[in-house]
């Protein structure tokens, strides 16, 4: 009965990447690079088998890379995470410098957002009107 529960527990690195959106290829990079907290367990036959605690990690790491998380910065995280307690002042300063980068991000987006929604009125109220032929037509002169 443990072997069957030990193999529910463990995923093959196909279940892997379809849980976590990541490709077999790019799991196995993730690997190369370092970035898992430990290593990667493998059947006798060397097929690679990951715990549900490596998913939750690659959760982790996809949505730091997702949101702009350097890929150094990535795995100075993931060293200091397999390294264990106490270093984790230097794990929050790595996390709020990330956090601040994407508020910034955030803010720009919406800056963006903005400028688009006017532009979307401008356009919507004159295709409405039917007065959109020639609306900011760069090819004709200015009188």
């Amino acid at each position: 009965m443990a072997t069957i529960e030990k193999l529910t527990e463990s995923l093959g690195i196909g279940e892997v990447a379809e849980r976590t959106g990541l490709s077999v290829h790019a799991l196995r990079f993730y690997e190369r690079e370092g970035l898992l907290v430990g290593p990667v367990h493998r059947t006798a036959g060397g097929r690679r088998r990951y715990s549900p605690t490596d998913v939750d990690w690659l959760g982790i790491c996809v949505r730091l890379r997702e949101s702009g998380m350097p890929l150094a910065e990535l795995k100075r995280f993931a060293g200091l995470v397999r390294q264990g307690p106490g270093n984790e002042p230097e794990r929050l300063r790595l996390l709020d410098a990330h956090q601040r980068r994407v508020e910034e991000q955030i803010r720009a987006l919406e800056e963006c957002r903005s400028v688009i929604a006017r532009k979307v009125g401008v356009y919507a109220d004159h295709v409405a009107r039917g007065a959109a032929a020639g609306l900011w037509d760069p090819t004709t002169a200015a009188d």
